[in-house]
């Protein structure tokens, strides 16, 4: 586990500078904090920070072919490397290290730009071929390492995070109002885009070939999931036993370390599969005061049950440090509130292990969401349904006022009714949507409306077009694996796993699983009101019963409740109505009825002012500061 960074020079540009690289490096210290590497040859730059977890001591990077005209820095792990070790070495191919980034390098040689296809593992790859005078990037199947790059007419500046390509000095920084619409609707950037006009993701699966003799570039997919048809031949168990089969197999793949490792465990279905996989392991858990949040009863259930050595922590915060600590990590911001406990509980475990597995995907890939059976019923029952979107319908469910407790009837309504206002063609993602176009119309000014060219549902509904012609419910999963996982989920797991020099590993987001989960019955995924329906069958052999089949909570915070009382100071800094006139992006009265009501208990605007809050201080810290 590294961060990488560099950057090629372009057009006959000078080349980069190693006292430039090292700034760039130095901003990803805490992403690898064992040692650095940094080379520079024929104008490119390759540099990284090394959390060392295989071959501690031959591991470093960048790492080199045999006659060193090949080099790459690679972040990540790649599990199958002893396997394509041994087909390399057959075909001639001389190792000088036993480290996994090696295989990087002879695959390049051996398998060309088809490397990243025969690689199973989480990896950002920046790869310098000297003979045929290229440069390229890659990013996982499914996007569990960042990569982020910039492409000016005289540079290709990439990092594992933003900070790291605003280091080099090299990029202007324009804010993307198109992409700020996307924020405020789904509390993250989906797609390809940044808050900065001038920086982009490379998406999950993608390649970025550069050619440094014409400065041309080409970006291409090597992996997509496969679009098959529904396997309906096998019957339920035979299901059930492939599927566990193949997550098994993915853990066994991941549990390859030199280091200490554990698991996150919530006590939930995900985590606790990936635990009883794993045998006798150290688990980690956080909780809260609040108990309609704390789950840490049920983790230490199925750790008994496991007989796991089980560690656990209340998040009590002292809220101003922890925030300006943790917004550090959000140049490229979430609006995503867990990223609290995750951090909470990464610090944890990182006092007693340097690697952990988690259990994110799950829900993505084996139908876990509550939203997946709200359009289902919305489909169902389409003509009582209709009736709710009466305004005197809307307006009396508007009327109700939240409970405190974290879900419960009345919240569950008023969020049906929300999804409801949005367009049907978003399916499930109605009800992940916050700004949708009414809102946006009346939070954002003038100006800034008339900078935006595309809706904020614009990257999702072409997600659901590339979705093909699978069945509804696969279609909903493809979306969010494309987009709320690996824009959002994934990316809150590594900058909190990463802020503490932790490497966090998702078994579920193997590529043959993934692929085998698509083709899985969607009736064995979401069924009658029924979420995850296979996968709580598993579980059930492995863990208490009453554990796998409770309701899922999520993870999350009580945050209406803190942006009363101990967020209340910093939302009223950041949010004050002098700098939002002066800064002219949002309309001050919008904003100040959303505070009002939600202060008052009327409404439970946490979702939009906790986004609010973030953008201001990214603006802060990354535009004016």
């Amino acid at each position: 586990m590294c961060a990488i960074t560099g950057i090629a020079a372009l057009n006959g540009s000078p080349p980069p500078t190693v006292e430039r690289l090292k700034r760039m490096c130095d901003v990803l210290y805490h992403r690898g904090p064992d040692c650095e590497g940094m080379a520079v040859t024929d104008g490119v730059a390759l540099g990284m920070r090394r959390l060392a977890i295989i071959d501690l001591a031959g591991g470093q990077q960048p790492m080199f072919n045999e006659d060193r005209t090949i080099s790459t820095v690679f972040n990540g792990e790649i599990y199958n490397f002893q396997a394509l070790r041994r087909d390399l070495q057959a075909a001639g191919h001389t190792f000088a290290t036993l480290a996994d980034t090696e295989v990087i390098v002879h695959g390049y040689e051996e398998y060309g730009l088809a490397f990243p296809t025969r690689l199973n593992g989480m990896f950002a790859i920046a790869l310098h071929d000297t003979v045929r005078q290229r440069l390229l990037l890659a990013r996982d199947h499914l996007g569990v390492k960042p990569l982020y790059y910039a492409l000016t007419p005289h540079y290709l500046v990439w990092g594992s995070e933003i900070k790291a390509i605003l280091a080099s000095g090299l990029v202007e920084r324009h804010l993307d109002l198109n992409a700020l619409g996307e924020f405020m609707a789904w509390e993250y950037v989906p797609g390809a885009a940044t808050l900065l006009k001038e920086i982009r993701k490379l998406e999950p699966g993608m390649l970025l070939e550069l050619d440094l003799q014409t400065s041309q570039s080409l970006l291409k997919p090597f992996w997509d999931i496969p679009q098959t048809p529904e396997n309906h031949t096998l019957t339920p168990q035979e299901w059930s036993e492939k599927i566990e089969f193949q997550l098994k197999k993915s853990v066994r793949q991941q549990l390859a370390s030199d280091v200490p490792l554990g698991a996150f465990l919530s006590g939930g279905v995900d985590s606790s599969l990936i635990a009883a996989s794993m045998g006798q392991t150290k688990t980690f858990s956080v909780g809260f005061e609040d108990p309609s949040y704390n789950e840490l009863h049920w983790a230490k259930k199925v750790a008994r049950h496991l007989n796991l050595d089980h560690l656990d922590t209340l998040l009590q915060p002292d809220v101003a440090a922890l925030f300006d600590r943790l917004m550090q990590f959000m140049d490229d911001p979430i609006g995503d509130f867990s990223i609290f406990p995750t951090y909470s509980i990464s610090q944890l475990a990182r006092q007693h292990v340097k690697v952990v597995l988690s259990g994110d995907g799950g829900d993505e890939l084996f139908g876990g969401y509550e939203t997946y059976v709200a359009d289902a019923k919305a489909r169902q029952y389409s003509k009582p349904i209709a009736a709710l979107r009466h305004p005197r319908i809307i307006e009396r469910i508007k009327a109700l006022k939240p409970q405190p407790q974290k879900k419960g009837w009345v919240n569950k309504i008023k969020r049906f009714a929300e999804g409801l206002e949005h367009p049907a063609e978003l399916s499930h993602a109605r009800w992940r949507m916050f700004a949708g176009e009414i809102l946006r119309r009346e939070l954002f000014t003038a100006d800034a409306l008339q900078s935006m060219d595309a809706p904020a549902a614009a990257h999702i509904l072409e997600l659901f077009d590339r979705a093909g012609d699978r069945q509804p419910l696969n279609k909903s999963l493809y979306v969010d694996v494309k987009s709320y996982l690996s824009d959002n989920i994934l990316v809150k797991v590594d900058r909190m796993s990463m802020a503490v020099s932790l490497e966090a590993r998702v078994p579920f987001l193997d590529p043959d699983l993934v692929t085998l989960a698509f083709e899985m019955p969607e009736a064995l995924k979401v069924n009658r009101g029924k979420t995850k329906v296979l996968l709580k069958s598993i579980a059930a052999r492995h863990i208490p019963r009453d554990c796998a089949y409770r309701p899922k909570e999520g993870f999350s915070i009580p945050i209406k409740h803190w942006l009363n009382a101990q967020f209340k100071p910093i939302l009223e800094d950041y949010l004050d109505p002098s700098v939002l006139r002066q800064q002219g992006i949002f309309q001050v009265e919008t904003v100040e009825a959303l505070k009002r009501e939600h202060f008052a208990g009327t409404a439970n605007h946490s979702h939009l002012l906790w986004s609010l809050i973030v953008f201001q201080h990214w603006h802060r810290t990354w535009l004016s500061g």
